[in-house]
């Protein structure tokens, strides 16, 4: 049964069967390939913060040798950032300090992840790394500011940033999801953010089900998506700074399926734009034939520890129904080969949707759209959604088109 409360998995980890059945081979994939098996995370940090950061990121992936070796470490290591950015404060070097907080809440969100019930570490774990970020707030570069999304009587954790240098003035903005391993402080770069460097106000939230949101008892289903879609445009809208007709959206992975559903249920959302799709109704690929650690991790978002009560659930994991109610421009990156969410399935929800809209596919590439040719040689897509999304926010038209990017690096447009 779904708890769904404040208590959601207070007593105790997802039973998961494939997880218990596996755990070995887990630990003997990190030892022998590395704590990022399934998907990046230290490297990721590593992305946002930037090179200075490198050499004790190797250090932490070449002491992870397993499984229970992931939060400790990353606790270690935050704990050391957090007082060397005290200490620079102290010394008055605060961009120094700003950079030592940015990483360290980055550290203590990232020892959350293998923690999934709501225990004593993962609430203390997830009150640092907001201390953290905080700090790293008061001394950045730009306007960030704790945000709290009323929402089916909680509320939605999030941040808001406003571009360097803002003053005065109506800005456009997008609203920022993070996939299943995601959080709201990942979506930000400590500097050169792609949607600030193109004006824009920037809304980072944990939607139901994620990270925090998860910490809070603000489980992940369909309608509780439609909701916050809704809640999450209202309060932007409602916002001084903002302009009302311009606030697109974004997803990332599992953030994909979070967006689409969100459009769904907002229809002020002026675009949207997707990538690392997740679209395959039910989720059977990334629940089953993936590495376990994913389908646990769902597992706890959603509120269910009993493996078949959350298999019931998983079919309601569906865009079906939805998708015809999305008329605005709407922009989708994928790879040809995404093993956790097959082309198929979106491209039956191209089909589906009322708007205008651009499927863009990476020939040969997997789920994360990099790391072959296509991706290397073709147009960069963080920076392509990026110019989409503001010239859509712009007001410029566009043509629903696919577009095919090949091994060579070449793009060939067809009108659907």
């Amino acid at each position: 049964m779904q708890q769904g409360t404040e208590e959601m998995m207070s007593s105790g980890e997802p039973d998961c069967q494939r997880w218990t059945a596996q755990r070995w081979l887990v630990d003997n994939i990190i030892r022998s390939n590395g704590v990022e098996f399934d998907q990046g995370r230290l490297s990721v940090i590593q992305a946002l913060a930037g090179a200075e950061i490198a050499p004790e990121v190797a250090t932490l992936k070449a002491r992870m040798q397993k499984f229970d070796d992931i939060a400790p470490l990353l606790e270690a290591q935050a704990r050391r950032r957090e007082a060397r950015a005290l200490s620079m404060e102290g010394e008055g070097n605060l961009a120094s300090a700003a950079e030592n907080y940015f990483v360290a809440a980055h550290y203590w969100a990232t020892a959350q992840w293998p923690i999934l019930q709501n225990n004593d570490l993962n609430r203390f774990y997830n009150e640092k790394k907001r201390e953290c970020y905080g700090h790293y707030g008061r001394l950045a570069d730009h306007h960030v500011e704790a945000v709290w999304i009323p929402f089916q009587g909680k509320k939605l954790p999030a941040w808001l940033h406003l571009p360097p240098g803002y003053r005065s003035g109506k800005l456009p903005a997008v609203v920022v999801i993070s996939g299943m391993d995601g959080y709201k402080e990942r979506d930000t770069p400590l500097y050169g953010d792609r949607w600030m460097r193109r004006g824009m106000a920037v809304l980072t939230v944990d939607g139901p089900g994620q990270y925090e949101s998860a910490v809070l008892g603000i489980p992940v289903t369909v309608p509780a998506w439609l909701e916050a879609g809704r809640a999450m445009y209202e309060w932007l809208a409602a916002r001084p700074e903002i302009d009302a007709e311009r606030i697109g959206i974004s997803g990332r992975s599992f953030g994909s399926f979070f967006a689409t559903i969100a459009m769904a249920g907002e229809p002020r959302y002026r675009a949207g734009v997707v990538s690392g799709t997740i679209h395959e109704p039910g989720c059977r690929s990334i629940f089953e034939e993936a590495p376990p650690t994913f389908k646990r991790r769902f597992m706890y978002m959603a509120g269910y520890r009993d493996e078949a009560a959350f298999d019931q659930f998983a079919k309601t994991l569906t865009w079906e129904g939805q998708a015809q109610n999305i008329a605005a421009p709407y922009l989708c990156i994928t790879g040809e080969f995404d093993a956790l969410s097959p082309l198929r399935h979106t491209e039956d929800l191209f089909k589906a949707l009322a708007g205008p809209k651009v499927l863009v596919v990476y020939q040969g590439a997997g789920h994360s759209a990099s790391g072959v040719p296509s991706a290397n040689l073709g147009p960069y897509f963080p920076t392509l959604t990026a110019d989409w999304l503001a010239a859509r926010l712009s007001g410029k038209p566009v043509a629903s088109e696919r577009w095919w990017v090949d091994a060579s690096g070449n793009v060939t447009r067809k009108l659907f």
